[in-house]
């Protein structure tokens, strides 16, 4: 009994991934900051990054990783998307400083982007694609908002079936690579690479042609 409401517990808080909301998902949205720090950093440095880039962050949770991509690009301007109004408001109070200067953050879903045809020279998805309804139609709608020869970069550590996330993740959808990689080229995406990094770290980079 008690085993299965931890087990419930757990899983209630974790789910908040997919979708911040309340008190839980506040406390997801703090979680994701620091625990996602690692993958990112190293992600991000397999990005040839540019000065004065414009860039967007899709999954943009609590907001950090605006700040990293800031911190990537000298002179950049960067936007966060979530689907969470709990997520836009953490993004936008991690990002006060910046905000509607160089960090814009508003609410909206990964299927139907709000912004116009070729606007971005790099779009970012950490730790995200697994919560997107209708993967195909979410990688169009990154191909659509990209600059030609812009930039998509996957950041997953989530890349089998087995892993543990799965058990205490509603709703999540494991990929691995190979499968991200295939997809990106069935939707039009060019140079498609993989890097990894041990335990399960992975980033996979693609361009716009």
């Amino acid at each position: 009994m008690g085993n299965e409401r931890g087990k419930s517990l757990l899983t209630k808080l974790f789910t908040n991934c997919a979708h911040p909301r309340g008190a839980t998902g506040r406390l997801m949205l703090a979680m994701m900051n620091f625990g996602h720090a690692p993958l990112t950093n190293w992600g991000l440095g397999c990005v040839p990054f540019r000065d004065g880039w414009t860039v967007l962050d899709v999954g943009c949770g609590g907001g950090r990783t605006l700040q990293r991509l800031l911190k990537r690009s000298k002179g950049a301007v960067v936007h966060g998307i979530d689907i969470s109004d709990e997520s836009v408001a953490k993004a936008k109070k991690v990002n006060a400083a910046l905000l509607n200067s160089r960090v814009f953050v508003r609410q909206g879903t990964a299927a139907e982007l709000p912004y116009a045809d070729g606007t971005f020279d790099l779009v970012t998805a950490v730790e995200t694609v697994y919560f997107w309804p209708a993967l195909p139609r979410c990688l169009g709608e990154m191909k659509r908002v990209l600059k030609p020869g812009g930039l998509f970069a996957i950041l997953i550590e989530v890349t089998s079936a087995d892993s543990v996330w799965t058990r205490v993740v509603e709703g999540m959808t494991p990929y691995s690579p190979e499968q991200l990689k295939e997809f990106l080229e069935q939707a039009g995406f060019r140079d498609v690479s993989i890097h990894r990094k041990k335990p399960s770290y992975a980033a996979i980079i693609a361009r716009r042609p």
